[in-house]
């Protein structure tokens, strides 16, 4: 890779380097375990010159409503410069229920787009370059089955599979742990991840098949030790399911990807994310014997952060959303991604999406943050929190493995979700005392204050729409292709064998998502959640 960077030079003539360490002020040797950029232990980022090189992908969560309404949201985005897509679905579509099923009524379209076949994704995806963007699937239970619908739509494109970018947040694991949209029970669940890293592996290595999500975690109650502590043991334990399959750890570990949570104290985020880099490069090495570069870096997505907006004085989270971009930028991130500042109150409106863009433009285009690499790197306090939070990131870690018996077992006992509903009772507890400070929540309070958000309605047609549609696709199909996919697939499950094949001829068969998902749950059965007191 060339080293040729655009030259920076500061207003006061200054010119600016791609990286600096001891030698620049002095002499002296970096803190231990600092290393150089783009050099394991990979602490100050994965590339040797970040964003003067490598710009971070801006991404927004976009779906709603119809899949024609949500390819104008994506269209807008892409002609305002936002450089990959990240899709939102519907909860009955998170939760594998065609638009016209009763348990989907009234949800269809609300949150996110609504998807019952391959022609939905097809609308969605009409006249979008996937040849020159990655896409993100924001999806989990039914990710095996929505990939199948984007692999097939990109087939379509012309795209074949082995060019296919894109990511899958598939991760059921962290769904039972803080979302709660699972469908199977924990083992078939992950065994269906296993599916999708073994498919990737094989046919669309550009592809990554899991985007393990401390970000919900976190969402969810979890202090930022947890998050990247139980992120890393369900990383781990996808890992070890794919090395089941005969994988070798370099042929696909490098294509599991994070995605991470921004919000609290600014110090406390960027050493998270240092220590975490660092701490993953370490694990990959010592416990999977991994030798490529590429499987020992941490790759995310770090944004923010939902958690941390405010209904109460809704305007300071652009304020908030613009520092979530900083920390993101200053840890080292791949991709960005911020919420809206009305995403406390509802979907975001096109004016807020753009603030949101605009602020990542901003903060690369104009304040340097790109010009060079980890600028908090030989902080005196920066490096020990960072030395500090990896300690504790492993010490969590093996009180997963050691006390509650590796994390398959404690999510499906119930344990991580207690801990975690145990933690965000703690901090409920301490935001509503002040011992936790959110300015305009529990400082700086202003009576009857005016909240001026626009907020998005809900278009109850949209779901007609969407069954009008899907009834129209089910006619117009073969039927007898699509019951033959259909025991392919029971078969295919049955037998333990990789789904993902018979999954992708079932969409191309335009089977529908609530289909495909009672041919599964017929096999592996439906998840009943434990609840510990």
């Amino acid at each position: 890779m060339s080293t040729k960077t655009r030259p920076v030079i500061l207003e006061s003539g200054i010119p600016v380097k791609p990286v600096y360490g001891p030698e620049e002020i002095g002499g002296g040797e970096a803190p231990p375990g600092i290393g150089r950029p783009g050099e394991f232990p990979f602490t100050r980022g994965i590339h040797p010159l970040m964003y003067r090189q490598r710009p971070f992908t801006m991404r927004q969560y976009a779906g709603f409503g119809t899949p024609a309404a949500t390819n104008e949201r994506f269209k807008f985005l892409i002609e305002n410069g936002q450089t990959a897509l990240n899709v939102a679905f519907d909860l009955p579509t998170q939760m594998g229920l065609d638009s016209a099923d009763p348990l989907a009524e009234g949800e269809v379209g609300r949150v996110g787009m609504a998807v019952d076949t391959l022609a939905d994704m097809e609308v969605a995806f009409a006249g979008i370059p996937i040849d020159q963007i990655s896409v993100s699937l924001t999806v989990n239970a039914v990710a095996a089955p929505i990939m199948a619908m984007y692999f097939v739509v990109a087939e379509k494109h012309g795209v074949p599979l082995a060019q296919v970018r894109g990511t899958a947040q598939n991760d059921i694991l962290k769904e039972h742990i803080g979302r709660g949209a699972w469908v199977f029970p924990v083992e078939p669940g992950v065994r269906l991840i296993g599916d999708t890293i073994e498919f990737c592996a094989r046919h669309a290595s550009k592809y990554y098949p899991v985007s393990v999500c401390g970000y919900h975690i976190r969402e969810s109650g979890a202090n930022p030790v947890q998050e990247i502590a139980y992120a890393f043991c369900i990383a781990q334990e996808y890992i070890r399911r794919g090395l089941a399959r005969g994988l070798a750890v370099d042929e696909f570990a490098g294509q599991i990807s994070f995605n991470f949570d921004i919000f609290g104290n600014f110090f406390e985020q960027i050493a998270k994310f240092r220590a975490a880099r660092r701490l993953w490069a370490r694990l990959m090495q010592e416990d999977f014997a991994a030798q490529d570069p590429r499987t020992l870096q941490m790759k995310m997505i770090a944004g923010g952060g939902g958690g941390g907006l405010t209904i109460e004085q809704p305007e300071n989270n652009i304020v908030r959303g613009a520092y979530y971009a900083l920390i993101s930028a200053l840890s080292g991130t791949q991709t960005m991604a911020l919420c809206s500042y009305d995403e406390a109150y509802t979907i975001p409106t096109e004016k807020a999406a753009l603030i949101s863009l605009r602020t990542m433009q901003i903060l690369l285009e104009e304040m340097g943050v790109g010009d060079t690499v980890d600028p908090l790197g030989g902080s005196y306090y920066v490096e020990w929190l960072t030395n500090e939070m990896e300690n504790r990131m492993l010490a969590e870690m093996q009180r997963v493995q050691e006390q509650w018996g590796g994390i398959v077992r404690a999510v499906s006992e119930g344990r991580i979700q207690a801990e975690v509903a145990r933690q965000a009772y703690e901090t409920e507890r301490k935001m509503q005392s002040g011992e936790i400070a959110k300015v305009g929540v529990n400082r700086y309070r202003m009576e009857e204050e005016a909240r001026e958000v626009a907020m998005h309605p809900y278009r109850v047609e949209d779901a007609a729409e969407s069954i009008r549609r899907t009834a129209e696709v089910k006619a117009g199909r073969d039927p007898q292709a699509v019951a033959a996919a259909l025991t392919q697939l029971h078969e295919a499950a049955a037998a333990d064998q990789n789904t993902m094949p018979a999954l992708m001829a079932a969409v191309r068969a335009y089977a529908t998502l609530g289909e495909i998902m009672s041919v599964l749950k017929g096999v592996y059965g439906v998840f009943r959640e434990p609840v510990r007191l």
